[in-house]
């Protein structure tokens, strides 16, 4: 099966092409912003009418949740309107077609891990248009898979557009202060992106029905349990503190607790490992 990944460079996207070969019966074929932008509609059709994939993966975000309060233009274009644009190619080729949705689809109020069947009510510019996201590609076409996701973390750089990730940011700023304050109002279930590349690359590989999966490391932590759990892997000598930052972004809501539930990746035998042990698999592979 060929497999066509949108995105080529960001941590996803690398994580995907890098685990496809523990699918030997999935060929990967990666495209980058410039040769494969989701704003060009003439750029799209070429592409994948040319490589005629059996299924396309896109990992292209707007992403970083106070740009999108300033520029909600670009981040429904982005994170929806995009969508369409990419399924009036998909749908000619009859293509699997697999995007990435978010925690940030919830309000934070239900104070355990969502399920897929969960209403969303997003409270924010990045949530309400990833939910469009969502919808766009669920009614649009009948061979749609949006993924949930959460924290997502991996590579030895992260993300180009939040310049790292959450684990790398505390390891650098551990290498100046001795002392770091992080949010612990927020839960959160952290992802590996290696290990929700694998899970993806399942899903697809077992041909699973359309529809909203949610895949994230098991369990949950607020950001500064995680932040405590980095610091001890490192083996540094640096305090977490925990702090409420809800005060601090009254005009950008956030939810409070987005851990979510791998419910119907789990009836396909797809589970992915617990964030500790995820975390620590990370933290060795970015210590070679």
């Amino acid at each position: 099966m060929k497999v066509l990944i949108i995105g080529k460079h960001g941590q996803l996207a690398s994580a995907l092409a890098k685990s496809a070969s523990e699918f030997p019966n999935l060929e990967i074929v990666s495209f980058d912003s410039r040769a494969l932008n989701v704003l060009d509609n003439k750029q799209l059709a070429e592409v994948i009418e040319k490589e005629l994939p059996e299924a396309v993966i896109n990992t292209s975000a707007y992403h970083v949740v106070p740009l999108c309060e300033e520029n909600p233009e670009k981040a429904f274009a982005v994170n929806a309107f995009a969508i369409k644009n990419l399924l009036n190619a998909v749908r000619k080729i009859k293509a699997v077609f697999v995007t990435f949705s978010t925690d940030y689809v919830f309000d934070g109020q239900k104070k355990s891990p969502y399920l897929e069947t969960d209403s969303p009510a997003p409270l924010q510019i990045y949530g309400m248009s990833k939910y469009i996201g969502e919808q766009i590609a669920l009614n649009y076409y009948d061979r749609s898979l949006v993924i949930r996701t959460n924290g997502v973390y991996g590579g030895k750089e992260g993300s180009a557009q939040k310049g790292g990730n959450f684990v790398l940011q505390i390891l650098k700023t551990a290498q100046t202060q001795n002392r770091i304050e992080v949010a612990d109002n927020q839960i959160v279930s952290p992802t590996y992106a290696s290990d929700l590349a694998m899970a993806t690359l399942a899903l697809i590989e077992k041909k699973v029905p359309s529809g909203i999966y949610h895949l994230v490391n098991e369990g949950f932590c607020s950001w500064a349990q995680f932040a405590g759990e980095i610091i001890n892997l490192a083996k540094l000598n640096v305090q977490i503190v925990g702090v409420d930052r809800s005060a601090e972004t009254v005009s950008l809501k956030r939810p409070n607790f987005s851990a979510l539930s791998n419910t119907k990746a789990k009836l396909y035998g797809i589970i992915l490992p617990n964030w500790k042990e995820a975390l620590r698999k990370y933290i060795d592979s970015i210590s070679i």
